[in-house]
């Protein structure tokens, strides 16, 4: 058969021919890496709490993002948010929105806190377990039926709601009061768009008198929310329903229209609604539905607005039971707010009147309530807060700071009651809180104590500390006066809802001694009972504000209860769920690696917490993470010089994270790279002691390998370490690494699972024997193996190989080989290990040793040419056409064609791949002017005589 006479190759004066031609270049000013100076775009700034948003200008050497440079320094976020956020004065608020906002809260700045972030905080915390009743309209029903479909009260039967019979839902739970309430107002949106607009009305006539009902009083709050979602719903449909009749086929009406430009139809719809609505027998009804069309009053005249709220105000005091009334004041204020935000003085009237009622909470009338619902005072005012606080907050909205002081001293006068000290350490800014926090420890301590619970005030006051700093002087005694108060607390919740939050204010200002105390006061409280386990959402949130502060972890960590600390974490998901907190931490704020062996203790106790939290069930996700974080941990350990430390580290570190396989393969390369730092070290010349020490390493390697499951990440392991070990001159291990892939190869299963989908395997499989033979080509014979051991057991294992019956790898990897017998004949190799004699030197171009590359040879070609006469059936043309130019290619690439026998095999070859018109022409093009500019060169000139040899067809 056909041999490849490979030709000899002179490497160096090769690459001098092909090496790209070097042009000088002047970098000048530019450089890519060069940071790019961003002019400032002037956008407005912002108003926001502690933030003022705009594009930097940045010339200096931090890196800049290379985007922006395009942008010509203006960021397109920036200008949005500077057209969207609406000029902030208030006076010419209404003139100045250019935009009609969904929900229109865009008339206040973006420093307002909107009610729809309070909602699910309320629901959250105003909860019942007792049973809820809705009276709802319906003709009497049949005994029994009424609960069962409880949920599917038909609309059809609503009948005039003042007079007709009314129907009692009994026995609600509360999620089936709050599914009720959400179907009353799909129902509205119904009725309404099924233009039934009376029904739609009757609905929320039905639904605001609920709120008159107190029965099941700590629910009140989550039911007014609920309800006012239904108001709010009825109130927009009404008005965009009249401004949609203002359109008279033109564009729509301007968002400041006057009421001149509001047709007649339109007005007499909008009075018509009002007056339906002044109809409404009952106070409490007819307050909230006019207070909830209150916008509409835009259409009928400029001061429209400014004449009703007042009224509004003042109807209020009808409202006997006090608690009804401060939330009746509190949706005045909410429509006020969104509607007219700058009619301030209707805002603090409504205030005032309720500070004027505030003694009848502590009246007859409420006391016999909460005897007969068995509610205790404190409980009961807590249900005040998120009412006062709404109100306040729409008070103190850029308010000036004379009011707040104002406010603060008619707290006083009323004998400092405590629900309007919380309610204002709520609402108020949190600097003008802070600046006067001993003022508010002195108040917060006259407060009686059988009232509002104290330990609230502590926490309303930690929030703000946490937002804002108090001055430098009272600091210590701040926090010294609020924990006496909230250690004594023994109610385990009550303490820990105080102490997460003050945790902060301590982490902020203090030492780590401080910290020490407050963390060892937790301890204390939370563990008897096993009172952590009703806790863990804010002890988590407590080591999450540690670490936020302290990012020195020798530090953190020799604070002496940081880690009693998680012990308290005894519900495994959660303990794990801190050990990621505290990782991550790590990796994000450690800037050089550390041999410290308090961090080093404590970090492996975590990372072992995480690791042992896997298990069978555990996803493969989870598991990806955690061996990143323990990965990221254990790449941040150096111990210097003491490279002996520092193996006996990865030991210890294999033996505690052996079910992690990410973990191990990080531990393979770690100690690898250790030994490659030991020969950079010894500059290659290893002295006993070294030689040793690279031995250990290595054997380190050889024997954690075959503990993983991924066949990929074994085999290419085998061949970095064994390229390691050739590397430090550990010749016998080298070999043994190779022989430990070359038996692996026919484990390689036909599907391999990439990223959790199967996959075939042959092109990983392609790519590593690729990698294999160019580490071969250096690898010196073994003296008691015979010529080219490796290289034979490899082909052996190949051939053997059972290949998928559609696939030509098998080929394409022979002729791969044939590249690599080719380097091996020549004199000198292409590439050495320092200190390695390959077999070039070994051999010294011995007659006997090229016979027997020879030989290999022969037997590859042979099995290429075999494969391509198997490829002639009429469905494998294509393929056939297309092996047979890359078999080409290599002869051409590597062989002697001044060799008959193989100047005939290429030349067959080349007519093989276009004989059936599956060549592709520009590729067969291409290839022949290549081989006309060689027949250019010296010593090639017998590529002349090919290229005449070599026809093109043309495709018919």
């Amino acid at each position: 058969g056909a041999s490849l006479h490979a030709r000899s190759r002179n490497y160096v004066s090769e690459s001098e021919v092909y090496k790209l031609e070097s042009v000088p270049l002047d970098f000048g000013d530019y450089h890519p890496l060069k940071p790019i100076t961003v002019t400032e775009s002037k956008t407005k700034k912002m108003s926001r709490k502690g933030s003022t948003s705009s594009t930097s200008s940045s010339s200096s050497s931090s890196m800049m993002d290379p985007l922006s440079s395009v942008l010509d320094g203006t960021d397109p976020l920036s200008l949005f948010a500077a057209a969207a956020d609406p000029v902030t004065t208030t006076s010419t608020m209404d003139s100045t929105r250019k935009k009609r906002d969904k929900d229109d809260s865009s008339a206040v700045g973006s420093d307002f806190e909107p009610w729809s972030s309070k909602r699910s905080e309320i629901l959250a915390r105003y909860t019942t377990t007792e049973k809820l009743s809705i009276v709802s309209g319906r003709k009497a029903a049949t005994p029994g039926s009424a609960v069962s479909e409880k949920v599917r009260t038909r609309l059809e039967e609503l009948d005039d709601l003042e007079e007709g019979s009314q129907k009692e839902l009994l026995n609600l739970t509360q999620q089936d009061y709050m599914n009720r309430i959400e179907e009353l107002n799909q129902s509205l949106k119904d009725a309404w768009s099924s233009d039934q607009k009376v029904k739609a009305l009757k609905i929320v006539i039905q639904c605001s008198k609920l709120l008159s009902d107190t029965t099941v009083i700590q629910f009140y709050p989550s039911k007014f929310v609920l309800i006012t979602d239904i108001l709010d719903t009825f109130g927009k449909l009404v008005y965009e329903r009249i401004l949609s009749m203002c359109m008279d086929n033109r564009a729509s009406l301007p968002d400041n229209f006057s009421p001149e430009s509001v047709n007649d139809t339109a007005k007499e719809t909008c009075l018509n609604w009002f007056f339906k609505i002044a109809s409404i027998r009952e106070l409490i009804p007819r307050l909230y539905v006019e207070a909830a069309i209150l916008k509409c009053n835009k259409f009928l005249s400029k001061m429209g607005i400014s004449e009703c709220l007042p009224r509004l105000t003042s109807m209020i005091r009808g409202i006997g039971d006090p608690l009804v009334a401060v939330y009746a004041r509190a949706y005045l204020c909410r429509v006020g707010m969104e509607v007219a935000p700058q009619l301030k003085e209707s805002l603090n009237k409504n205030f005032f009147d309720f500070l004027l009622t505030f003694k009848q909470i502590h009246g007859d009338t409420v006391q016999n309530q909460l005897v007969a619902q068995c509610v205790e005072i404190p409980l009961y005012l807590t249900l005040y807060s998120p009412a006062i606080d709404w109100i306040l907050q729409c008070i103190a909205y850029r308010a000036p700071e004379v009011l707040l002081t104002e406010m603060m001293e008619r707290c006083k006068k009323l004998g400092n009651n405590a629900l309007l000290l919380n309610s204002v350490m709520s609402a108020f800014r949190a600097e003008f809180i802070a600046a006067r926090s001993m003022d508010f420890i002195g108040m917060i301590k006259e407060c009686d104590e059988s009232g509002f619970p104290k330990h609230l005030l502590f926490r309303s006051l930690g929030l703000n500390l946490a937002l804002a700093d108090p001055p430098e002087n009272d600091r210590l005694q701040i926090l010294n006066e609020a924990w006496k108060v909230i250690t004594k607390l023994k109610n385990p919740q009550d303490y820990i809802n105080c102490a997460e939050v003050w945790v902060e204010y301590t982490c902020r200002h203090f030492t780590k001694r401080e910290v020490n105390t407050v963390l060892a006061d937790v301890i204390k409280h939370m563990t008897p009972d096993r009172a952590f386990e009703d806790a863990y959402p804010q002890l988590q949130s407590i080591i999450q504000k540690v670490i936020t502060y302290i990012h020195d972890f020798s530090l953190l960590f020799s604070v002496e209860k940081f880690l009693p600390f998680l012990d308290m974490f005894q519900k495994e998901c959660v303990r794990v769920e801190v050990c990621k907190c505290i990782m991550e931490a790590f990796i994000k704020h450690q800037q050089e690696s550390t041999k410290d062996p308090v961090i080093l203790n404590a970090l492996l106790h975590i990372c072992k917490t995480m690791h042992d939290s896997v298990n069978a069930l555990t996803l493969e996700d989870e598991k990806r993470m955690l061996a990143a974080l323990i990965n990221g941990f254990i790449k941040m350990v150096s111990f210097g010089r003491d490279f002996e430390q520092q193996l006996s580290f990865y030991v210890e570190a294999r033996s505690m994270f052996c079910n992690l396989e990410p973990v191990l393969v990080q531990l393979i390369h770690s100690v690898n790279q250790l030994a490659m730092e030991t020969r950079k070290v010894m500059k290659g010349n290893h002295s006993r002691k070294t030689a040793a020490f690279v031995r250990a390493c290595v054997a380190f390697c050889f024997i954690t390998i075959p503990s993983l499951s991924s066949i990929f990440a074994r085999l290419n392991l085998y061949l970095h370490s064994g390229q390691v070990a050739l590397a430090n001159q550990c010749l016998s291990q080298a070999d043994a690494f190779f022989k430990a892939a070359v038996s692996l190869v026919p484990e390689v299963p036909k599907m391999i699972n990439i990223d959790g989908k199967m996959r075939p395997s042959d092109s990983f499989l392609l790519e590593f024997l690729c990698n294999f033979f160019s580490t071969l080509l250096v690898v010196p014979d073994h003296p008691e193996q015979g010529v080219l051991f490796l290289v034979r057991g490899l082909l052996n294992v190949i051939q053997d190989y059972t290949w998928e019956d559609n696939s030509d790898d098998k080929i394409r990897i022979y002729t791969n080989v044939l590249h690599l017998l080719s380097a091996m004949t020549q004199e000198t190799y292409i590439y050495h290990v320092d200190k390695v004699d390959s077999n070039d030197t070994l051999y010294g171009g011995d007659s006997k040793f090229l016979a027997e590359i020879n030989k290999l040879c022969e037997t590859v070609i042979a099995q290429i040419l075999d494969h391509l006469k198997t490829l002639g059936k009429e469905e494998t043309l294509k393929r056939q056409s297309q092996l047979a130019l890359y078999f080409f290619n290599t002869i051409l690439a590597h062989g002697d064609l001044r060799n008959n026998k193989l100047n005939q095999l290429s030349v067959n070859l080349w007519n093989l791949a276009q004989k059936h018109g599956f060549a592709d022409t520009k590729t067969m093009v291409k290839t022949l002017e290549y081989i006309k500019r060689r027949s250019k060169q010296p010593e090639m000139s017998h590529f002349t005589d090919l290229a005449l040899r070599l026809p093109l067809q043309s495709r018919t």
